[in-house]
């Protein structure tokens, strides 16, 4: 047999990396003396992964696996403790017939090998090994152990305690939600933070019943039913806590929304809209019409709306709000919370006879609301409000649907904003580089589509690495990424005419109106995100 080449070398002699990259990543390995050359090319995406596991598999001769959380076949903590895995950096992932394959960052060292075959042979059973990255044993991990780590003691016989220290912990992470799941064999919670969901810890199934029974005390809601339920906990000083409660075929699943008190609210700019001022004055005009913004539930849309809301609060201007619920109290407004008793439509009626001039109104659901919403507007008022459409143009398809005559949402529509969230790059962690010609092929092809250029001269891109300080993510907080459609004289016309919304976007793409995806190209190329990140959201490529 000829002698194995070593990493790089055997990539570069297959055409599978380039002499720049490997000295890049060789550069990388000075700063980070502990990590071996495969776990850098794949951290950095300067290789195919799955090629270039292969690759390490046929120098290592061993099995070779990329190993994600969707390969893991069986619970690992019931071979071996989380301490052992994190001291040997290897994960049981699949048993079959008394064998268990187990992936190892390092199947070199002989130690560790030896240390979790001995284990598993004391079980009566035998052990078959892999070779993954390092990194998605460290990310794997961080998942089994629990984000909260040793801060949440899933032993703790005070149920009491373990479910304070459980939202206290959220809210230190900065957590939207926190979801207690039941399963077939552990109730499992996780954390939404900047839009992904985070494994915190999982416990045993025995205590499902105290835990949920005191979510349902501390929430106010009846302990003897097991339907769907909502409720509220006041008891944490700076948080408004939503709660709902669904039944599925493991118990109760209960889903905490966290929305903190007294937040200040964001300007515009800062939410990364354009920092242009005839953009801002043209979107959200403030006589005899309604601005619409579009997005997916937990898209920003509420955040967008308070922002517009404080850019336009003037003592001389009454402002009123029709909310569900009431997320953030803001001084100066008048806020009208909508209940069981009344709706969106019953309390815009009621809002229209307190002489306001801008409302701001939740969310346009249905036929009666729309409609109200629209004589508002051609009466004096200005709303602000939201629907639930893929982009700006496709508002008007919406409204059309909901019964809204052309004339209607030509005469009053001045503008239509859809965003969505991105996480932003984590500012401790980031690794920045130069952009690969895939990358550049890709924001250009798209770009020119639109009749945009783009330039790459002097810019970089970052790495998402991932730290402590962004939960191993390599992302920190979000931004928003807009398309703001202005109804200007010709769309007003073609929306009139009953023309498509085909027709509509063709003649808007004359004018200054662009898609999301060159609003996410430009944050892309000023570094405050990445393509990858990019393509999560919208699905580029």
């Amino acid at each position: 047999m000829a002698p194995k080449q070593p990493l790089g070398i055997e990539l570069a002699r297959r055409n599978l990396i380039s002499e720049k990259d490997i000295d890049r990543a060789l550069e990388y390995q000075k700063n980070h003396p502990g990590k071996k050359l495969g776990d850098i090319l794949y951290m950095l995406n300067l290789c195919d992964s799955e090629k270039l596991i292969e690759v390490i598999g046929e120098i290592l001769d061993e099995n070779v696996i990329i190993l994600t959380e969707s390969n893991i076949k069986t619970e690992p903590k019931n071979f071996v403790s989380i301490d052992i895995m994190k001291r040997n950096k290897a994960i049981p992932f699949e048993e079959e017939s008394g064998k268990v394959k187990v992936c190892f960052a390092d199947t070199s060292n002989k130690k560790s090998v030896d240390t979790i075959r001995l284990l598993l042979l004391n079980k009566g059973l035998t052990m078959e090994k892999y070779v993954t990255f390092e990194s998605n044993i460290e990310k794997i991990l961080i998942n089994l152990e629990g984000l909260a780590g040793e801060t949440i003691d899933p032993n703790n016989g005070d149920i009491t305690a373990l479910v304070d220290s459980i939202i206290k912990i959220g809210m230190e992470k900065r957590a939207s939600d926190i979801h207690f799941e039941p399963m077939n064999d552990k109730l499992r919670v996780r954390y939404r933070i900047d839009g992904e969901l985070i494994t915190a810890i999982t416990l045993d199934t025995q205590r499902q019943a105290q835990i949920i029974g005191r979510l349902k005390a501390i929430s106010n809601m009846h302990q003897e039913k097991q339907e769907s339920q909502d409720g509220r906990i006041i008891m944490y000083p700076e948080y408004n806590i939503r709660v709902s409660s669904q039944r599925n075929i493991y118990g109760e699943k209960f889903v905490l929304r966290l929305l903190k008190k007294n937040v200040e609210i964001k300007q515009i700019y800062d939410l990364g809209f354009p920092n242009d001022e005839k953009i801002v004055k043209d979107a959200f005009n403030k006589r005899n019409s309604i601005t619409i913004i579009a997005a997916p539930t937990g898209a920003g849309k509420t955040t967008t709306l308070y922002s517009v809301v404080n850019l336009l609060n003037k003592p001389q201007i009454n402002i009123t709000t029709i909310e569900d619920p009431v997320e953030i109290r803001i001084e100066g407004l008048n806020q009208v919370e909508v209940d069981s008793k009344t709706s969106f439509s019953d309390s815009l009626r009621t809002v229209l006879r307190q002489d306001p001039d801008i409302i701001l109104l939740g969310e346009i659901r249905d036929k009666e609301t729309a409609e109200i919403s629209m004589q508002a507007g051609q009466t004096g008022h200005y709303v602000l409000s939201t629907i639930h459409t893929i982009d700006a143009v496709e508002v008007i398809t919406r409204l059309r649907k909901m019964g809204i005559s052309d004339y209607d949402i030509s005469s009053v529509l001045a503008s239509s904003i859809s965003q969505r969230l991105v996480r932003k790059i984590c500012p401790h962690c980031k690794q920045e580089r130069d952009f690969t010609e895939q990358e550049k092929d890709i924001m250009t092809n798209i770009a020119n589509k639109y009749g945009v250029e783009l330039d790459f001269k002097d810019k970089k891109t970052y790495d998402a690495l991932g730290c402590e300080h962004c939960n191993n993510t390599g992302y920190y907080d979000r931004t928003a990424i807009f398309e703001i459609l202005i109804m200007d004289d010709k769309i007003k016309e073609l929306i009139a005419n009953g023309c498509s919304s085909l027709e509509i976007r063709n003649e808007a793409l004359k004018g200054n109106y662009k898609p999301l995806i060159i609003d996410g190209i430009k944050k892309v190329l000023d570094g405050t995100t990445t393509l990858e990140e990019l393509n999560n959201q919208l699905a580029i490529f």
